[in-house]
């Protein structure tokens, strides 16, 4: 199932029509005799328009080629999703911004109120922006050509993997995250976006540097309004810091969402629930039942890798008090000291029976940062909607604790809670494994370890945009991120290559002097307060009455290039040791950086670990797995994982769902109170998760069972 925006259902060959005419219409208006004092403006305006029409014009039969077939590498007929559609869109949103654009400088180009300079700059903006998406969709042809029918990846390509990589590495991004960004997005996630974006560089500019605490906040905000004022030098300091600043760098920037105000926003604006406190369990072995015979049973063994036996963190969340969430022997595992007032003031009388269901929760955050803290918002939302108690695991994180650490703690959290499922306030009659994006991910692979171990499998899986396939093999949804802001390849790659355990240290690496624990409570106010108040600083400032000083802008951005603190624009040169030729056509070759990431490809062994990547899992590790719902955006980089897997559950004969909502960005159940079409977004995840608890079990069939001829005794081991 897709839901579809009205964008995506408009004739790209009425696009690409208008455009045509706008920039005849535009050049035409540029070119009439007046005495307009912008001769030189104009003329760059001009240069812009000619150059956005032979981008139209080069890009009008890759378009058609690419729609006569793309309908190929979806789902389902219903279900029309997967990267090449998405690009389209993106470069469809693109035209109609330039075509806006170009009717108002064709409409207003010699009124005495028209602002020569910003118009012009915006246009170039575009242009360049036009210019690597003409880029992104020639690639996208190359992989066509070099890929199997209807596949969405070459799993056996290492050369395409790689040319990929390095056109990643040496095009120019900045455009992107400028006066362009988050054009593909709703309306109304572009000042969030922007928010992000100008909070990430401030940060960025400070850290490192020797500051701390109330310091590092203060000089974020100070520094913040030149990002607001400077598009362009945003962008510039936007694309030096997701390609080339360490790990630990985005571990602190993300782990700001755990601040004390953050969180107490949030709650403060989402649904109160009466139950809502951490645990730790001991590392103690597990005894259950197997799910071939119950008269037999399976021990699991507490988390080991790395650091040898310990804790599992986990945080309880209900709507309502149940039976068993106030006891003594759940509350002798709560880290809250006291007791969770919200449980000592429900009287006991009030307490409810126990649900029949029980929710078990990953969260995301690239196997490196974040916990169920962050994800409290939503979470507090799916527990009143469902009227279920929600256990969500805080599992250890990256680099600290690779692979296989937190899929370890996952699976003992999972058997743990269906031994204790009465201390929950649940009789476990139905369970539901729910997670986004690498939570995603290891609700799927705790299947299929409990699959492959015997112990029972929960009913129903629902995974929001899941990575389902960590290395840097190229798709087509996977170009996107040259173009994301919230989930570019530099980025991503160090996600992946923290989680297998790989070194993805960047020969640039940053100074790291503090974390989110350096900061201070004061810092994360004041970084909140930022946050909070830029969107409102962005609507003013970059409104489109208001004169921006492009010059000095261009001039502030070219001392800090030589100074090495940003990346320059090259002209369209081919990038060191490139294949652009084999891509692109001879008269064509994107614009290059000067600012080259440094990109580690995903290259680890473990990478390949069907427990880690489960697009390459044999079937026989997948057979038997439960219902697995699928919800994927159709702007989001990962959107060929979901895609392709689906895909292979479903030739198996396994039972699955894939829905596509279109507009929104990776990560969207975080942004739930932004836009209302996030609000649906996170409701059809909870469809699908009452779908999976209103479904009847059920009857185990002999073809489905596992094969368990290795346990030949009442106890057998279980990793």
């Amino acid at each position: 199932m897709r839901i579809e925006s009205a964008l995506g259902a408009m004739d790209f060959k009425a696009v690409f029509t208008a455009l045509e005419r706008v920039c005849e219409e535009t050049v035409a208006a540029l070119c009439e005799p007046s005495d307009i004092p912008h001769g030189d403006i104009a003329k760059r305006l001009v240069t812009s328009m000619r150059n956005v029409q032979e981008h139209g014009q080069a890009l009008l039969p890759v378009v058609a080629g690419l729609t006569e077939i793309y309908h190929h590498y979806d789902f389902d007929a219903q279900t029309p999703g997967n990267g090449y559609r998405t690009l389209v869109k993106v470069l469809q949103s693109c035209l109609l911004h330039i075509i806006n654009k170009g009717r108002y400088i064709a409409s207003n180009c010699h009124g005495a109120f028209f602002r020569a300079d910003h118009n012009a700059t915006e246009m170039e903006a575009y242009c360049n922006a036009l210019c690597q998406l003409r880029a992104l969709l020639y690639l996208a042809q190359r992989l066509i050509h070099d890929n199997g029918y209807g596949q969405l990846y070459s799993l056996q390509d290492a050369d395409l993997s790689q040319r990929f990589v390095q056109e990643y590495t040496s095009m120019h991004k900045a455009c992107f995250y400028g006066r362009c960004l988050g054009f593909q997005f709703l309306p109304t996630l572009r000042p969030f976006l922007q928010t992000v974006v100008i909070s990430m560089v401030s940060y960025g500019e400070t850290y490192g540097k020797q500051q701390s605490g109330i310091g590092t906040a203060a000089l974020s905000l100070l520094t913040s309004g030149k990002y607001v004022l400077d598009p362009e030098l945003r962008g510039a300091e936007f694309e030096r810091i997701t390609q080339n600043l360490d790990l630990q760098f985005w571990k602190s920037f993300w782990n700001l969402t755990e601040s004390g105000f953050i969180t107490g926003f949030n709650r403060m604006t989402s649904n109160p629930v009466q139950v809502n406190f951490t645990l730790t369990i001991p590392p103690v072995p597990l005894r259950l039942p197997l799910a071939s015979d119950p008269n037999f049973s399976a021990t699991v063994s507490p988390p080991v890798a790395h650091s040898g036996p310990g804790p599992v963190h986990m945080r309880l969340i209900s709507y309502e008090l149940r039976k068993g969430q106030d006891s003594q022997e759940l509350l002798a595992f709560s880290r809250t000291e006291p007791p969770p007032v919200s449980v000592s003031l429900v009287p006991r009388h009030q307490r409810r029976s126990l649900s029949p269901w029980l929710l078990i929760h990953f969260h995301g955050g690239g196997f490196v940062a974040q916990t169920s803290k962050s994800h409290e918002n939503y979470l507090r939302a799916w527990s009143k909607d469902l009227n279920v108690p929600i256990l969500s695991v805080d599992y250890s994180l990256s680099p600290e604790a690779p692979y296989p650490r937190a899929l370890e703690e996952c699976f003992y959290a999972y058997c743990w809670a269906l031994k204790n499922s009465h201390l929950l306030g649940s009789t476990a009659e139905r369970v539901c494994l729910a997670g986004d994006s690498a939570g995603g991910n290891l609700c799927i692979t705790v299947s299929m370890k409990a699959l492959a171990n015997g112990i029972r499998v929960p009913d129903g899986i629902m995974a929001a945009y899941p990575a389902t396939l960590l290395t840097t093999d190229a798709s087509p949804s996977r170009l996107l991120t040259l173009i994301d802001p919230l989930l570019p390849l530099g980025v991503l790659t160090k996600c992946l290559n923290a989680y297998a355990g790989a070194d993805s240290r960047t020969e640039q690496r940053a100074v790291r002097t503090g974390s989110l624990s350096a900061l201070g409570r004061d810092t994360a106010l004041l970084l909140s307060n930022l946050t909070l108040g830029a969107s409102n600083w962005i609507q003013s400032f970059l409104d489109p009455h208001r004169t921006t000083g492009s010059a000095e802008s261009l001039s502030s951005q070219q001392n800090k290039s030589q100074s090495g603190e940003t990346c320059r624009i090259l002209t369209r040169s081919s990038p060191p040791n490139s294949t652009g030729h084999r891509d692109y056509p001879e008269n064509f070759e994107p614009l290059r950086s000067e600012c080259v990431a440094f990109v580690h490809p995903t290259t680890c062994p473990i990478i390949k670990n069907p427990f880690v990547s489960p697009l390459l899992a044999p079937t026989n590790l997948l057979r038997g797995l439960p219902p697995v719902h699928i919800v994927a955006s159709g702007l989001d980089a990962l959107l060929d994982d979901s895609v392709m897997f689906a895909k292979k559950l479903r030739d198996m004969g396994q039972p699955v769902s894939l829905t596509v909502v279109e507009d929104l960005p990776h990560g969207f159940l975080s942004l739930s109170q932004l836009s209302k079409e996030i609000e649906v977004a996170s409701d059809i995840c909870v469809k699908q998760m009452r779908e999976i608890f209103q479904q009847p079990s059920p009857q185990p069939s002999p073809s489905m069972q596992p094969n368990f001829d290795r346990i030949n005794s009442k106890t057998g081991p279980c990793g």
